[in-house]
């Protein structure tokens, strides 16, 4: 009986998805991040007591781990990467100090971009006296223009090293199409500055982590690559070993931005960053084909941030157009999921630069102090801290139990920060703090949707996250939104959403081929330059599931292609019909293709086949089916009662509290409906029923939450 274990570790919550033949179990534990390894090894030990088994057993039976994280992110905000040097072709060492234009708002909140003026560039990971020229030049068809002069470099290369760098970013022009120079640079640090030298100095080479043109996000993701690299390694390495020391012998599998998966070692700091939001999404997609949703906005609250994402017509393929990290721009493949300074632990203050008005976030309390209600040395108001004082949390089973509330000391940080200055009831400042940071979750939601020619009214919200059901019904009503499914395991979604991921590797390449000419009107004839790209990919892909011990036969392939009209700048990204262009059949059904995915997304006044059609990158998806998982359904209560009578809880400012009916959620029957307002209890989060919606269990123990207004006839 062989078992799966997956992990997303938040930035209060670790949680913990494990299966051991037809059992599941999920858990939360509080992440620590002082070592991310004893919250995520807590979160294993706990989830195999749920099964029966030691934590040693369930490693032991475990054929694979699933793991995403905010490790990098979190690395890159407080500044903690290594002193980097800077290699670029002669005349551009001012590259990633200049930019672009809009890198004055890269990253910025919309809220900051309102005061432009005041906006400044981001503080440079390279110092401008570790950015150095090297005299070698490569043209656009990457034909040597001016060899690498090697007396020069080495020069340079000895200031580097003088200068106390320790790892190496290498960025020439033209390097996509033709990486000579760039691997003999690496091969002229490794020859004069062995690893018996300087020990492990890492050469990061733009060519191998971003082969895409326009250099200035080709740097900066090899940079963030490059900078990020030893905070990962160390913390990643380290949770291996201590999964070796429990029993575990497969690889650690990391959720990619892509919507897909690999190795630890076939992974990079880019390409994990929004791992947990992607899981949830994928999982979402799963979930909605399983259920008969085919719209579906996936929101997930949890202690720090909102993540939401889409599925249009049962598919994820949306891809952020100009995908930001922190406030550097970067050319990398990233589904499009969005996310706000909107949690449990998100801080609430007045603001009185601006009349004394409540905002909530994005500042967060994370797990430590955590909320007042926490009594960890907290004293800010948190969203918690609110859902406490309403009588929404039960005090007693606050994440099972695990964690003591404090109602005391979360009423004394909403009465001394937020309602004495106001003037109001704190159970009143309490709403405030709900309805403001409900209201902003569904703003959000409706910009998303929206902005991207959608009626948010056309889709179904699946709230995930430990305090997802909690809001659920505030956010979708902000939004104009009138349905809301939560599942047994919403608590951890994320955690669940990778287990419904396949293994998936993906791979780039920037390559010009002009598919039609509007000019002459004639189609692309030969096609052996574009199927041997396709070709050295799909080897690529081969060689790397080989290594990871996967079966490469099994490997699915599938194609993507960026492309544009001529003379365009941006791309859309099309799926292509076929892997391979085997004729002009094959090539006219691309262009068809194209056709119908750019009218889907700018409208059929936007097609000019007259400036012709040309393709700028190959992106090939690799992948390794997993075994289909069915969604788990939570055990019921063995003769056990719904109802757990009522407590006090406010709904409407300055009504004061309102005897709540309490419901256990594991023990409602398929087909039990509740009116809100109502309050419904699991291990790890509560369902706020408000007032106006109501609840109904379906065959799969999921709550159906619909607004009485918009049930229809």
């Amino acid at each position: 009986m062989s078992g799966t274990i997956d992990i997303d570790i938040g930035g209060t919550f670790t949680d913990c998805f494990a299966q051991l033949g037809s059992e599941t179990a999920w858990c939360k534990t509080r992440t620590t991040g002082y070592d991310l390894s004893r919250g995520m090894l807590q979160a294993i030990e706990d989830a195999a007591g749920r099964l029966g088994v030691t934590s040693a057993e369930l490693l032991g039976r475990t054929d694979i781990i699933r793991y995403s994280t905010t490790l990098a992110l979190n690395s890159l905000l407080e500044a903690k990467g290594p002193r980097l040097g800077y290699i670029t072709t002669e005349g551009f060492e001012d590259n990633l100090l200049i930019g672009r234009g809009s890198q004055w708002s890269d990253g910025l909140s919309i809220k900051q971009q309102r005061n432009i003026a005041r906006a400044l560039k981001p503080s440079p990971l390279i110092g401008r006296e570790l950015m150095v020229g090297v005299k070698a030049r490569m043209d656009h068809r990457g034909c040597e223009v001016r060899p690498l002069d090697e007396d020069d470099f080495l020069r340079k290369l000895d200031y580097l090293v003088d200068s106390g760098v320790r790892g190496f970013v290498v960025c020439l022009l033209w390097s996509h199409v033709n990486p000579a120079h760039e691997l003999r640079i690496r091969e002229l640090i490794e020859l004069e500055y062995g690893e018996s030298y300087l020990g492990h100095t890492p050469v990061f080479l733009s060519s191998e982590n971003s082969p895409r043109r326009l250099e200035y996000t080709r740097a900066t993701t090899t940079l963030l690559n490059a900078y990020l690299h030893t905070s990962m390694y160390s913390e990643l390495s380290g949770i291996g070993q201590r999964l070796r020391a429990g029993g575990y012998r497969a690889p650690l599998i990391m959720v990619h931005n892509t919507g897909g998966m690999a190795s630890v070692l076939r992974s990079t700091a880019i390409q994990t960053f929004s791992g947990g939001p992607v899981a949830g999404l994928m999982g979402s997609a799963h979930l909605g084909r399983a259920c008969g949703f085919e719209n579906v906005v996936v929101t997930d609250m949890g202690g720090t941030s909102f993540d939401i994402g889409l599925i249009v017509s049962g598919s994820t393929r949306f891809y952020q157009l100009a995908p930001t990290v922190d406030r550097w721009l970067v050319d990398a493949t990233m589904l499009d999921t969005h996310s706000i300074g909107a949690g449990g632990g998100s801080i609430a203050r007045i603001n009185s630069d601006v009349g004394g008005r409540i905002e909530v976030g994005p500042e967060s309390a994370g797990s430590m102090p955590g909320p007042a209600c926490y009594g960890q040395g907290g004293r800010e108001p948190t969203v918690t801290d609110a859902d406490v004082v309403l009588g929404y949390v039960n005090p007693a089973r606050f994440n099972g139990g695990q964690l003591a509330i404090n109602p005391a000391r979360a009423e004394r940080a909403l009465r001394d920060r937020i309602a004495a200055p106001l003037g109001v009831p704190v159970t009143d400042a309490a709403l405030l703090v709900k309805r403001i940071v409900d209201a902003h979750m569904g703003a959000v939601i409706h910009k998303e949707t929206v902005l991207k020619g959608y009626d948010p009214r056309d889709f179904v919200i699946f709230a995930a996250g430990g305090a997802g059901p909690l809001h659920a019904c505030g956010y979708a009503e902000a939004a104009g939104m009138t349905r809301v499914v939560i599942f047994p395991f919403s608590p951890v979604f994320c955690a669940y959403g990778s287990s419904t991921m396949d293994v998936l590797h993906v791979y780039e390449r920037s390559a010009h081929f002009t598919l039609f000419d509007g000019n002459t009107g004639e189609w692309l004839a030969d096609t052996s330059g574009f199927n041997a790209i396709v070709d050295w990919l799909a080897a690529q892909a081969a060689r790397d599931f080989a290594g990871e011990g996967f079966d490469a036969s099994k490997v699915e392939y599938s194609l993507e292609l960026d492309m544009k009209f001529g003379g365009q700048l941006n791309v859309k990204r099309v799926a292509a019909p076929s892997v391979r262009l085997t004729g002009p059949a094959d090539v006219e059904q691309l262009y068809r293709a194209f056709e119908v995915e750019y009218s889907e997304a700018y409208s059929p006044l936007g097609l000019n086949p007259a400036a012709g059609v040309e393709i700028d990158a190959l992106i090939l998806r690799a992948r390794l089916r997993q075994p289909a998982q069915s969604p788990p359904e939570p055990e019921r209560q063995a003769g056990g009662t719904a109802s757990l009578g009522s407590r006090p809880a406010v709904w409407e400012l300055g009504a004061g509290p309102v005897d709540t009916p309490v419901f256990e959620a594991a023990a409602l029957a398929g087909g039990t409906k509740i009116t809100g307002p109502a309050l419904v209890e699991a291990e790890t989060t509560t369902t706020a029923v408000a007032p106006g919606w109501s609840l109904v269990v379906d065959d799969r123990s999921a709550f159906i939450l619909t607004h009485e207004q918009g049930q229809q006839p």
